[in-house]
């Protein structure tokens, strides 16, 4: 005798009922079927005061950010009705915080927190370059923050809507007596505020390494911030954090790359190229096969994030060979 049961469901697509488990017996005394139901899942919403927070994240990044909410809902007050959020969150939703961009502020702190709060410029964070243990949140990461201005990275543009930014107390540069630019260091007690405070933000967001980027990098036209003193590589080694690229690749194409800068340097063809080599790896740059100021000014951005010891924005062995390796290690 055989005991037939049907489970049916309200489609592929929206089958989002809770699941069922089927036990049955195998001793000879045959026992009925038991269904055992699950649970559901609540969401789980945090009530402080009148406000409403959901901490939980899935993101994943492999499919393309999607994740369930992280912080304080905002939510429509309608009048005469009410928002439920008793099947909240919704899975069909990712992060508008897909960049993180770092800058210096070429100011002192009390000048920095006075054009960053008061003007139209603005931030997320501000670190500041004294010796304590604060950082300044100036703009809630869930909004807009005016920072990055004109913009480009990978086909992405007005970095403004998609990315955090973290100012940092910087001077900058200052052009000495025979016309060069003489940038200033990070001590090391503002590196581990930016490496903490960083690490914090791209862990959460699941910001991939092509996305934290310095203000050169998305405007090298018109930026040098956060100049070629801000140590990258360190970020890399200690936090995995960012790009870089793997040395033994970079030596076994130095020999290549030199040769080919050697023998091409002025060939159309070969600048062209170069152009596209950069443009695939997330720089805005026309392609006109001419070793123009555009071009001069990308050449010098890169060096500013890879190649920090030499930044005269001219195509050598060196800097070829590590533009490739990168286009090897993060590929379009």
């Amino acid at each position: 005798m055989y005991k037939i049961f049907y489970i049916s469901s309200l489609g592929l697509l929206f089958s989002c009922t809770p699941q069922i488990q089927v036990i049955t017996s195998h001793s000879s005394n045959t026992q009925p079927l038991k269904i055992e139901k699950k649970e559901e899942k609540k969401s789980e919403i945090i009530h402080i005061g009148k406000e409403d927070f959901y901490k939980i994240n899935i993101a994943d990044i492999s499919k393309n950010n999607n994740t369930i909410s992280w912080g304080s809902i905002v939510s429509a007050q309608p009048r005469n009705y009410k928002i439920i959020k008793t099947h909240f969150p919704s899975l069909g939703q990712n992060f508008r915080q897909r960049f993180l961009i770092l800058h210096y502020t070429a100011l002192n702190n009390e000048k920095s927190l006075n054009i960053l709060t008061q003007q139209s410029v603005s931030s997320h964070y501000l670190v500041n370059d004294l010796p304590d243990d604060e950082i300044y949140q100036l703009v809630d990461e869930n909004k807009r923050a005016f920072h990055a201005g004109l913009s480009y990275w990978r086909n992405n543009t007005g970095l403004n809507d998609n990315s955090i930014g973290i100012e940092i107390v910087n001077t900058g540069y200052t052009v000495n007596k025979s016309g060069n630019r003489q940038f200033y260091e990070f001590p090391e007690y503002q590196y581990q505020k930016v490496a903490a405070l960083v690490k914090d933000i791209v862990d959460r967001y699941m910001i991939p390494p092509t996305h934290v980027l310095g203000h050169s990098d998305i405007a090298p036209s018109r930026k040098q911030d956060p100049g070629p003193l801000f140590p990258w590589k360190r970020l890399y080694d200690e936090h995995k954090i960012g790009m870089w690229y793997d040395e033994n690749t970079k030596q076994n194409l130095c020999k290549i790359t030199s040769e080919e800068v050697s023998y091409l340097y002025n060939n159309r063809n070969f600048i062209s190229e170069i152009q596209e080599q950069f443009k695939d790896f997330g720089y805005e740059i026309q392609i006109t096969g001419k070793w123009d100021k555009q071009t001069q000014k990308v050449i010098e951005a890169f060096q500013f994030h890879f190649r920090p010891n030499n930044y005269n924005g001219i195509l050598d062995g060196e800097t070829l060979a590590i533009l490739k390796a990168l286009l090897i290690k993060y590929p379009k």
